[in-house]
């Protein structure tokens, strides 16, 4: 997989030297595919979905706090004590003792014990833990969008800038081929003696600019295909022309900013977070409640050596215990204040986040109303210079226009030519941010065809998992009684895609 991305890559750098629509697919490849492949494949987005799996585990290691704790420990130990002083024994029966004993005490046990907790009252500590772990997984999920809009944008973008650069290096390469034309007929013209070396010069100078310009028209070409590649994971082939992105476009800006209030990524995580750390609140607040738990232990103890099932005692230890916090230090004070000017920061944050998309969605409508206008004037000016152009070059045979107007013609109409085709990438790329800021470009919004990524899917798998006992539910209800819950926002409704 590495080899062949590196292969795509390098053939797309490669490809500066190639021409218009060399070594590409019979078909033509549309943009509907390429956002299909990208949104399956994209590693920033499949990365954003690995990190978002791994967050909703943040749920079930929240709700462990209802679930029992059971452990179990075992130990073995062995003792020797000696004492200073002895005693003579006879060893060999001959009366007489010969051999000193000192006092030692050697003492070996074995002890298994299994210990077992339940809490019944937490005071709403993992209850608001586990609302903040509901916040954090709604603001994940927003991010996963944001980062999926990320990268369909530039998707969009990539795919239109590469359109762009073939057309440009269409005209480049057109250019090219008109002024050695232009050139072999100045030269023609001034061996018979009609014009002068002059003419000749100006010729050679705009073929040469024209060149340079067409290696960078190849260079630019190359770097946007290097793009798509890294974006979409191969190389661009013959790009159809990109659809109409009208039918999810709203009618006026009022309709947009409506749209963004309640579907933009941005916006929604922020409100998410503020949910969040006001559940942290109310964990800190709940240092201060009293806690109820149940404890059990099972022991087993004798000796090791000589092993005796029947000299084994048991320890059997059950307790309803009480902790009730009388004094920190000021501890959970200082926490509670420290969580409620987070909440504050977050609750700022929203109208930050509010602010910083409005604006931005402003920008890109504006260059959106910008853009269609300048498509207008540039497809104007490309008809004016085309008729101007052909008109200086009948001049210029009858004698009323000389060299210099005919090359300036074919300079602006070129001019004129790359100005449509920019206008016209412009207009694509400001209609995706609207949409972007909108909240409203996914990948099912834009290919009805994609099977829609659902991260409440693995979230759902988490809610009976390995751990899970039944009166873990009546707990959770009794414990959450004073703590806020997390609302979630209803999701954007689909909308039609594009033709």
């Amino acid at each position: 997989m590495f080899n062949t991305r590196r292969g795509a890559l390098f053939a797309a750098v490669c490809s500066a030297g190639l021409a218009l629509g060399l070594a590409s697919p019979a078909s033509a490849e549309t943009l509907a595919e390429a956002i299909a492949l990208a949104y399956d494949s994209n590693p920033t987005l499949q990365a954003q979905r690995a990190t978002q799996r791994a967050l909703d585990e943040n749920w079930v290691q929240a709700r462990s706090g209802y679930r029992p704790q059971a452990s179990a420990q075992g130990r073995l130990g062995y003792s020797e004590v000696r004492r200073p002083g002895g005693t003579l024994i006879d060893t060999n029966n001959n009366g007489i003792a010969d051999t000193e004993v000192r006092n030692r005490v050697e003492t070996n046990s074995a002890i298994a014990t299994l210990s077992l907790s339940q809490p019944i009252y937490t005071g709403g500590r993992v209850a608001a833990t586990v609302s903040a772990a509901e916040a954090d997984i709604l603001t994940g999920r927003e991010n996963l969008r944001r980062t999926e809009s990320n990268v369909l944008q530039a998707v969009i973008q990539a795919y239109v800038d590469v359109r762009r650069d073939q057309e440009a290096l269409r005209i480049r390469q057109e250019n090219v081929g008109v002024l050695r034309r232009q050139l072999d007929e100045s030269t023609a013209r001034f061996d018979v003696g009609e014009i002068t070396r002059t003419d000749v010069a100006q010729s050679e100078a705009r073929l040469a600019a024209a060149q340079s310009l067409l290696t960078q028209s190849q260079a630019q070409l190359a770097i946007s295909r290097a793009a798509y590649a890294a974006l979409v994971g191969q190389n661009p082939g013959d790009l159809a022309p990109e659809p109409s992105l009208a039918a999810l476009l709203p009618a006026d800006v009022t309709q947009a900013f409506a749209a963004a209030e309640d579907s933009n990524p941005q916006i929604r995580a922020a409100e998410y977070a503020q949910q969040a750390s006001k559940a942290r609140v109310a964990a800190a607040r709940a240092e201060r409640m009293p806690t109820v738990g149940l404890n059990g232990s099972l022991g087993v103890v004798g000796s090791a050596d000589p092993w005796e099932r029947d000299l084994f005692g048991r320890e059997v230890a059950a307790s309803a215990t009480v902790t009730v916090p009388l004094f920190t230090g000021g501890l959970t004070s200082s926490r509670i204040r420290a969580a409620m000017e987070r909440n504050n920061a977050d609750r700022i944050g929203v109208e930050t986040a509010r602010r910083s998309v409005m604006q931005s969605l402003t920008g890109a409508w504006n260059q959106l109303i910008a853009s269609r206008s300048n498509i207008t004037s540039t497809d104007e000016q490309v008809k004016a210079t085309r008729i101007a152009a052909e008109g200086t070059r009948q001049e210029q045979q009858v004698g009323l226009r000389t060299t210099l107007d005919v090359l300036n013609a074919e300079q602006e109409l070129r001019q004129a030519e790359l100005a449509q085709v920019t206008a016209r990438r412009d207009e694509y790329v400001a209609a995706s941010l609207v949409l972007a800021q909108m909240g409203l470009l996914e990948g099912p919004n834009l290919v009805p065809t994609v099977t829609r990524y659902d991260p409440k899917a693995n979230f759902g798998k988490l809610r009976v998992t390995w751990g899970w006992v039944p009166w873990e539910e009546p707990i959770a209800i009794v414990d959450g009684v004073t703590t806020p819950k997390t609302v979630e926002k209803p999701t954007a409704r689909p909308v039609a895609a594009p033709n």
